[in-house]
């Protein structure tokens, strides 16, 4: 991997049906993370199973099933590379894991591509469509930069018919700037670029399809390639949510996670919230490697001096004691999207947060407004109830000790899942935190 290429986390989401894993598994195919004796065997399974169709989709579900197992595959097979940037594919598998994923997720995508069905997109963006809760959530959690494949357009019902991909454009078009995206600038230039493609043909994939003429945009991969990669946030205050807490003989107590801002370094002073809890932080491990820094996206073990194993653990917040530390929210106001419950919430209703990588039951303590999820404009103050597809401005408080942040300050600590009877109901951005002052 060359190291200079700017990093891109992508996510790529639509219909079930759509093509996905197809396409991912074509772009990883051909750029990137599979070695050809790997792929010889796969597809020989493929053909054995006698799915050669399917085999760039088996590469990714064979990749699915044995992380699923348990065993830890280098994530490099999820990765690819175009002339100017390094790609991770971040794997949205179930539309409900999805919604948790891209919230929780362990990493933040920072640009979607968005894959059609042109032989059935009516399903994916109808009232009960994923296409368009998918691109709705991606709006939400701050995903600015999209792509759409329009994929199948090999199938012989489209048969590389540029009618049929202008009327889905025109739709996808109008459905994503009510969500709020901007598809093109004032002079009509294109900021979201549409593409005509077959992800298992290959067809304006990586070179430019014999079958559409008609066509005269990038591919999939220039338009990849031309993402713009993110600001990572290494000027903000230290944030580093824990994955795991371990005991290590010899060295002693090592909290993992990710550094989601700021910059980690050994011999500080640093603080967990929400406890409060100071040590110091004796050294930073990436890779088994001691390392003098860590950015934001660097998964990392750090030893911390004095503090047993019973005193931190996952969900907890680390951050530095002098430099705008963490701390245990008390309340914080959100804005919810109920995209999933069957019945009404009302106040006094307590599911399960997923936030960062606390996992606590907090109640809804008043609900403040009503709001058009599309305008954002409020149609409703204090409202009795918010049901499927309403949103809202709620009042929260958490049953137990619980460290969150503003959306705007820290994203990746500012957007929750809201889990009840075993799925995603809603998804949140938090607005405001009151914190406990140590």
């Amino acid at each position: 991997m060359g190291k200079d290429k700017a990093h891109v986390n992508l996510v790529v989401i639509g219909h079930v049906d759509a093509g996905k894993s197809t396409t991912t598994g074509h772009l990883i195919y051909k750029l990137g993370g599979i070695k050809p004796t790997d792929l010889a065997k796969l597809e020989k399974e493929a053909d054995e199973l006698g799915k050669g169709s399917f085999k760039f989709a088996f590469v990714m579900d064979k990749l699915k099933a044995e992380r699923e197992r348990g065993i830890t595959i280098d994530i490099a097979l999820f990765k690819f590379e175009t002339p100017n940037r390094n790609f991770t594919v971040i794997d949205a598998p179930g539309h409900r894991d999805f919604i948790k994923n891209m919230i929780t997720g362990t990493s933040q995508a920072d640009s979607a591509l968005l894959v059609i069905d042109s032989t059935n997109f009516e399903a994916g963006i109808g009232e009960n469509g994923q296409t368009r809760e998918h691109a709705l959530l991606a709006f939400t959690l701050g995903v600015k930069q999209m792509i759409v494949g329009v994929n199948k357009m090999d199938d012989k019902t489209v048969n590389y018919s540029e009618k049929r991909f202008k009327e889905i454009k025109d739709e996808v078009s109008g459905r994503l700037k009510k969500i709020g995206y901007k598809v093109a600038d004032k002079k009509g230039v294109e900021l979201i670029p549409f593409i005509p493609m077959s992800g298992f043909n290959g067809d304006n994939i990586l070179e430019k399809s014999p079958h559409m003429g008609w066509y005269k945009g990038k591919t999939l991969v220039e338009n990849l390639d031309a993402i713009v990669p993110p600001n990572r946030p290494t000027e903000k205050p230290l944030r580093v949510p824990l994955q795991d807490v371990y005991k290590i003989g010899g060295i002693g107590t090592v909290p993992v996670g990710r550094v989601e801002t700021g910059i980690m370094k050994p011999n500080t002073e640093i603080i967990f919230a929400p406890t409060g809890k100071t040590t110091v932080c004796k050294s930073v491990e990436m890779h088994h490697e001691s390392v003098p820094e860590a950015l934001p996206g660097d998964n990392i073990g750090f030893n911390v001096k004095n503090v047993s194993i019973k005193e931190i653990k996952r969900g907890y917040v680390c951050g530095y004691t002098k430099e705008d530390p963490p701390k245990q929210a008390v309340s914080f106001t959100a804005q919810v999207i109920i995209t999933n419950h069957p019945g009404e919430i009302k106040k006094g209703y307590t599911p399960v947060l997923d936030c960062h990588t606390s996992h606590i039951a907090c109640r809804f303590d008043q609900l403040l407004q009503k709001m058009d999820k599309r305008t954002g404009k409020v149609s409703e103050e204090n409202p009795e109830k918010l049901k499927k597809g309403d949103a809202g401005m709620v009042e929260i408080i958490p049953s137990k000790p619980m460290c969150v942040e503003s959306f705007k300050e820290f994203p990746p600590l500012g957007r929750f899942a809201v889990r009840d009877m075993r799925q995603t109901v809603a998804v949140g951005v938090i607005k405001a935190v009151t914190k406990k002052e140590y």
